[in-house]
């Protein structure tokens, strides 16, 4: 058995990889390990559990809570809501930690357990680390463990104000209201299905269209949602809205659509928003924070509007903490995760976009405009399947390769070689001012990987 936790909590089909077991063994745990760490001194424990729509959301929330509640830890159920609404109520109920039971925007036999610690924030390493070794001596070697009874054990309470708490926290940041702005959103048929449409008509927008926004538990991301643009793009014109908000199965990023219907990618979202919190004189430290596979057009708009950039390895994860580390309000991923540390402590689709519709009512500029401050340039990305990735930082042949490419480049391309985390693959992306380029480069780059690392 490897690892269980990854890069965003332990995930696998439900069922098999992620069973009723597992989840209640790790919510055991979870537990220990943070009781023992002092997390709960002086004082009875209280987590906040919520889900997504997922079918096996039901069963896994089930032994969730009763993992907890069996290792004395009292539990507020907030049934389905995205997972920035059960790191937002982690921190405002004052609870111990959160865990949301969601697989994001992965299809829907897949489900997942994310642990969060006190205030809503992602659980350290050691942490994650920690209870996973606790579960593999208790629960897999079989070495008991103390079990509280009588009055000691959790008790188990629905916490119904969630949603309204959460969407009251959502308007209540907003620089302004969205009237006379009309938004059609789609919510993936995931945990924002109603949570969005909300918090929008809430803040004074029309919501003229919905799209996924009728969770079954079976067709999570079926379709809609922030990976299938197609029928959002084409509800853009039928409307005549302003404004498309496309969510993902929890909720935690956003991508829209103009009013001609075209995407509106997490660089521009940022772009946008940098723009606009540095006029109101809240981008802290004036910095805007992405990753290394964020568009050069995102570089080049942002070193032109004066705002210093600060890139990070791919991975959400890595743009939090270096915001963490350094102050920043600000960052972000091309997929649609966008940090807006002052307000979440997590990916926030449904923020995002209210932002970006307060942005609209704000400037009375339509979004295309808007978006206009970046020109994405070309970006093509070849995966290199069967080479030996473990060289791609040392092999001075691929080294002479990228050297020559980007001296073909100049200043208006870019390459980056990049081995997968999780596959053995070598990821070669290419950026040039002209499709026709890019894809020479990239071609000729992806056979010098093949060549030298196979």
């Amino acid at each position: 058995m490897g690892r269980l936790f990854g890069t965003d909590g332990v995930r696998g089909v439900a069922n098999q990889g992620l069973t009723a077991e597992l989840a209640l063994g790790l919510s055991v745990a979870a537990a220990h390990v943070l009781g023992e760490a002092g997390a709960f001194e002086g004082h009875r424990p209280v987590a906040v559990v919520g889900r997504d729509p997922r079918a096996s959301g039901e069963f896994l929330e089930a032994a969730v809570i009763a993992g907890l509640a069996s290792a004395g830890v009292d539990v507020l159920r907030v049934g389905v809501l995205p997972t920035p609404a059960v790191a937002y109520l982690t921190g405002a109920l004052g609870a111990d930690f959160g865990v949301m039971l969601s697989a994001s925007h992965n299809a829907m036999p897949d489900n997942g357990i994310k642990f969060l610690a006190r205030g809503g924030h992602k659980l350290d390493d050691r942490i994650e680390d920690a209870i996973e070794a606790h579960y593999r001596t208790h629960t897999l070697g079989g070495e008991e463990w103390k079990r509280p009874t009588g009055e000691a054990v959790g008790r188990v309470r629905e916490y119904n104000e969630g949603f309204d708490k959460y969407v009251a926290h959502l308007i209540g940041v907003l620089p302004n209201r969205l009237d006379g702005i009309r938004v059609v959103i789609d919510g993936a048929h995931g945990a924002a299905a109603y949570v969005a449409p909300e918090a929008f008509a809430r803040a004074g927008a029309e919501v003229v269209h919905t799209l996924g926004a009728e969770p079954t538990g079976l067709n999570i991301n079926d379709g809609v949602g922030s990976t299938h643009l197609d029928r959002l793009r084409t509800a853009m014109e039928e409307y005549r809205a302003d404004l498309g908000i496309a969510l993902d199965g929890d909720a935690d990023r956003c991508l829209a659509a103009d009013a001609d219907g075209n995407e509106v990618d997490g660089d521009q979202i940022i772009a946008i928003l940098a723009v606009a919190m540095k006029e109101a004189g809240t981008l802290r430290r004036n910095t805007a924070v992405a990753t290394v596979m964020s568009n050069l057009g995102f570089k080049l708009a942002m070193e032109r509007e004066g705002v210093e950039l600060v890139q990070t390895a791919v991975g959400d994860r890595y743009v939090l903490e270096a915001m963490k580390e350094h102050g920043f309000a600000l960052g972000g991923e091309q997929s649609g995760h966008v940090i807006l540390l002052d307000h979440a402590t997590t990916g926030d689709g449904t923020l995002t976009g209210l932002m970006l519709g307060a942005r609209l009512a704000a400037t009375k500029q339509p979004l295309a405009d808007l978006a206009a401050v970046m020109t994405r340039l070309p970006q093509l990305l070849i995966n290199v399947k069967g080479v030996d990735k473990s060289r791609v930082n040392t092999s001075l042949e691929l080294a002479a390769a990228v050297a020559e490419a980007e001296a073909e480049l100049g200043s208006t391309g870019r390459v980056l070689l990049r081995p997968s985390g999780t596959e053995p693959l070598v990821r070669v992306m290419v950026e040039a001012a002209d499709q026709v380029q890019a894809k020479a480069v990239a071609e000729r780059l992806a056979e010098a990987v093949r060549t030298h690392l196979g």
